[in-house]
């Protein structure tokens, strides 16, 4: 018979791909964090270009600032990246993807990413809801309240400002 010691010291590490731009990382980006962890023994968050937007903070700005915010975590470990989600998922020995949903169109683009990632991987996409007091933010209504002088605070993870614009 197996003890459990030896059950676990067979098992793979458990290491998690978040993948996003982050611009900015907000409450329901941390909230789907700090939900996953424990769940897992790595969590790797990964900043990612997006060529198609015009990012309002610099990749540097968003790395440091999602440091800061799990900086008490040692599991939490922050990288930017350029390429495909699934190739950096490899590099880093990730066997799962999570991401955060909102709405009904972010299920059915994740969907179709997941299927495909799977297919060209094996890794797992692991789908969690936003919390219904998060799932009115994204980091595009807070980038466009930001832009014209709204306080954008409360989208914030506690304690963070977004920079001043130069």
């Amino acid at each position: 018979m197996m003890k459990t010691s030896q059950c676990i010291d067979n098992q793979q590490e458990r290491v998690a791909l978040f993948p996003g731009s982050f611009d900015p990382f907000t409450r329901g980006h941390e909230s789907i964090v700090r939900r996953a962890l424990p769940l897992f023994d790595k969590f790797v968050i990964a900043i990612g270009v997006n060529a198609d937007k015009h990012p309002f903070m610099t990749m540097q700005q968003r790395k440091q600032w999602i440091q800061d915010v799990f900086n008490d975590d040692p599991r939490v470990q922050v990288i930017t990246y350029d390429g495909l989600t699934v190739d950096v998922a490899r590099q880093v020995g990730a066997r799962f993807i999570v991401r955060g949903v909102r709405l009904i169109q972010d299920f059915e683009n994740e969907k179709h990413l997941a299927e495909v990632n799977r297919d060209l991987t094996g890794i797992e996409t692991i789908l969690l809801y936003t919390l219904p007091e998060y799932s009115h933010i994204s980091s595009s209504i807070v980038r466009e309240l930001a832009r014209y002088g709204q306080d954008v605070s409360s989208y914030l993870p506690q304690g963070m400002q977004l920079p001043q614009p130069e």
